[in-house]
């Protein structure tokens, strides 16, 4: 998470007095959020009154939000390194796991959490009750990983991550001259798919299978590449989120059924159709690093911004890859 060294520092020193002002259960309530239209096609994925609501604060950095059908939502805290389950009705927040530096997660085709574990320098798999993890890779060709950041399920069965430097341990070395994206095939080989991002981050598949999105933190755009039997090819640029500084860089990202991303960006969630025009943004009051779809029909994005886990619901249906 690349925007999370630069906060960090002030994130920690805040959270002992937010600690303290935080109800146990975390109530729910309105966030200072807003909903910035650049065309009309975004008011066909919004209410313009939806409200923007906070679910759980009090947390370090927050990152790789899963929902689960149960009612709850897996969250990884990079500060405090741990993964937590928080009950979206009550924003009751469990720890289920100590972890070092835990970012992007999702679920297998088991229902399995994977997390890419960056002090590991793995992804792993938690067992059912999240209270142990085993790792299914942390090398590419006999060298160690990076940091992975993000993860998803693809089409065809196998795990696609990203592998920056930016969560990369101070004392450790970097053993691959490279920031790949990587596939996990089911036989957990480790493929290299490309190496032409400078800090690759938030990744995504369209519903149809076709299309392969991953942002570059760095270069701050969002590539778009064809996809066919677990291979990539004519990548081209999708989109571009400039913004200043200390504003937040491309980072997590979801697609809806009919192909929409929404993708984190400068100030919030920055909406995009499948033809790559900006349609709007959902500003919100910290800065975000992932989102994920949930709640019955998968019409709510929850956010996971710094310290806080906000919700908005949409008009659109979320696409879930692992159902």
């Amino acid at each position: 998470m690349t925007i999370k060294n630069l906060i960090a520092l002030l994130v920690l020193t805040a959270l002992a007095g937010l600690q303290g002002s935080i109800s146990v259960h975390g109530q729910s309530d309105k966030a200072n959020g807003a909903l910035e239209a650049l065309t009309p096609g975004f008011w066909k994925l919004f209410d313009r009154q939806a409200p923007l609501t906070k679910v759980a604060t009090g947390f370090g950095f927050t990152e790789g939000p899963v929902w689960d059908p149960a009612g709850y939502l897996w969250v990884s805290d990079e500060t405090l390194n741990k993964i937590f389950k928080v009950d979206t009705k009550t924003g009751e927040k469990r720890e289920i796991i100590s972890l070092g530096d835990p970012d992007g997660n999702t679920y297998d085709k088991q229902h399995r959490l994977l997390d890419c574990a960056s002090v590991l320098r793995a992804i792993i798999r938690l067992s059912p009750d999240g209270s142990q993890y085993e790792t299914v890779v942390d090398r590419y060709q006999g060298k160690r990983l990076n940091s992975p950041n993000d993860v998803v399920f693809g089409p065809d069965g196998a795990i696609y991550f990203t592998d920056p430097t930016s969560d990369l341990p101070k004392d450790q070395k970097q053993e691959i001259p490279f920031k790949g994206v990587y596939r996990i095939a089911t036989n957990n080989q480790v493929e290299l798919l490309t190496k032409d991002l400078d800090e690759p981050n938030g990744l995504a598949f369209s519903p149809q299978g076709t299309k392969f999105y991953v942002d570059d933190s760095k270069q701050k755009n969002i590539r778009v590449y064809d996809f066919h039997n677990g291979r990539l090819t004519n990548g081209q640029i999708f989109g571009e989120e400039p913004g200043g500084p200390h504003e937040g860089v491309p980072d997590g990202m979801k697609v809806d059924r009919q192909g929409n991303l929404y993708v984190v960006g400068p100030r919030g969630i920055w909406v995009w159709d499948a033809a790559g025009n900006h349609l709007g943004t959902i500003v919100t009051p910290e800065q975000p690093a992932n989102l994920a779809w949930g709640d019955p029909g998968y019409s709510t994005l929850y956010i996971t911004a710094t310290t806080s886990v906000y919700k908005i619901p949409t008009r659109a249906h979320g696409f879930i890859p692992y159902l």
